[in-house]
C-alpha cells in the first residue's frame, strides 16, 4: 500500500491526491521550512518533517540543535503534505523523523511497520498512555482539543453544547474546517462518530440546514471569526484561539459539555533511517522538559502529564468523549467523502 493511501485511509482523502502531483517541485510556498526541494542524504544532518505549528517546530529544531550540536533539516508542512512527501520520496526515503498532526495517519504508519520502535525513550513513561504507542512505535509530544471558537464582540451569550450552533439564532454565522484539509477536524468528526454512531450524523446534517459553512483549513476557518465576518467555528482548533486571543484578537474558546474530541500530535522514527541514533535523541528532545516547556508556550497541550500549561486549559478540565481511534482510522475515508458530500 501506498503511504499515501495511508494516509487516505488514515486521514485526509481528498488532499493527498491533490498533493501527490505537486510535491514533486515543492516549492515554498507551501510552508516549507528548510530546503524546498527533497533534502539529500547528509551523514551529519538529521531530516526531520513537521507539522507545525511553525513557530514551534523551529523552536524545536534550535534547541535541540544547541543541545546535541545534531545539524536538522526541517521541512514543514502539513500532515497531507508531509505523507505525500514521503510517498513521492519513497524510492529514495531521506526522512528520519516525521512529527504529524494526527494520531490514526501515524498508527497506519506503524501498523505498515514503517516506524522504528524506541520502548527506551527518556521520559516516555510519563506520556498520555493513550495517545501513544506502548511498543515506543510513535510518541504524541503535544496535542490540541476542538472546541468552539467565537467572536467575543459579536457573542454575548457563548453556546455550551455542539447542539446549539444548530439553533437559529446561529444560522449562517458558523464555519467549520474542511475535514479533507484539516486533520484535527476530521478527527473531530470520526472521533464525534465513534462515540455517538450513526445517530451522530444528525448533528452535521443539521448544521448544514442551518447554513454552517466549510471554510478551508483551520486558519481559514478561523479568520472570518476573528474580522467578524462569521460568529463562531465549530470543531476550532484550541491552541490557535489561545494565541489570537493572546494577540488581542477579539475571540474565545469554549469546550461543550457534553464532550469534545483531544487531537494528539505523534512524532516518529521511520525505519529506514540512516541516522538512527541521532533520531532516538530528537525523540527524547521532544519528550524533555525543556521542549514541553515550548510546547505549553504554544498554548498546545502538553504530552507529558506531569508537566502543565498555565496559560490555557489543561486537559483534566477538559470534557472528551470515549473516541475508538481505530474506529477513525478506519473509516476515515468514508467519513470525509460522505462529510464534503453533505456540504457541496
Amino acid at each position: 500500500m501506498k503511504w499515501n493511501q495511508l494516509w487516505q485511509k488514515g486521514s485526509l482523502l481528498a488532499l493527498t491526491a491533490i498533493l501527490g502531483t505537486t510535491l514533486a517541485g515543492c516549492s515554498t510556498s507551501t510552508g516549507a521550512s528548510g530546503s524546498a526541494q527533497s533534502p539529500t542524504k547528509d551523514a551529519g544532518t538529521l531530516v526531520v518533517y513537521s507539522a507545525g505549528p511553525e513557530g514551534l517546530a523551529k523552536k524545536i529544531q534550535a534547541g535541540f540543535e544547541a543541545k546535541t550540536g545534531i545539524k536538522v533539516e526541517m521541512f514543514q508542512g502539513t500532515t497531507g503534505k508531509i505523507l505525500s512527501r514521503m510517498e513521492a520520496e519513497k524510492a529514495n526515503p531521506v526522512v528520519d523523523v516525521v512529527v504529524l498532526a494526527s494520531l490514526p495517519s501515524m498508527q497506519a504508519l506503524a501498523k505498515q511497520d514503517m516506524t522504528l520502535a524506541y520502548p527506551e525513550a527518556v521520559n516516555h513513561d510519563k506520556l498520555v498512555k493513550d495517545w501513544s504507542d506502548t511498543d515506543g512505535k510513535y510518541f504524541s509530544y503535544s496535542a490540541s482539543a476542538l472546541g468552539i471558537v467565537y467572536n467575543t464582540k459579536q457573542v454575548t451569550t457563548p453556546p455550551t453544547s455542539w447542539a446549539d450552533l444548530a439553533k437559529p439564532e446561529w444560522k449562517d454565522k458558523v464555519n467549520i474546517p474542511d475535514p479533507s484539509l484539516s486533520g484535527s477536524a476530521l478527527d473531530f468528526i470520526t472521533g464525534y462518530l465513534s462515540a455517538e454512531g450513526d445517530k451522530g450524523w444528525s448533528l452535521f446534517e443539521q448544521y448544514k440546514q442551518n447554513g454552517v459553512a466549510i471554510a478551508g483549513a483551520n486558519q481559514e476557518a478561523l479568520d472570518p471569526v476573528i474580522t467578524g465576518a462569521k460568529s463562531a467555528v465549530a470543531a476550532g482548533v484550541d491552541y490557535m484561539a489561545y494565541k489570537a486571543k493572546a494577540d488581542g484578537e477579539p475571540v474565545d474558546i469554549v469546550y461543550p459539555k457534553e464532550g469534545t474530541v483531544i487531537s494528539p500530535r505523534p512524532a516518529a522514527i521511520i525505519k529506514t533511517s540512516q541516522h538512527a541514533d541521532q533520531a532516538k535523541q530528537f525523540i527524547d528532545y521532544l519528550l524533555s522538559d525543556e521542549a514541553q516547556q515550548m510546547v505549553t508556550s504554544a498554548y498546545l497541550l502538553p504530552g507529558r502529564t506531569d508537566i502543565t500549561a498555565d496559560n490555557r486549559t489543561n486537559l483534566n478540565d477538559i470534557p472528551t468523549y470515549p473516541v475508538k481511534w481505530d474506529w477513525m482510522g478506519e473509516h476515515s475515508e468514508e467519513t470525509t467523502t460522505k462529510f464534503t458530500n453533505l456540504y457541496k
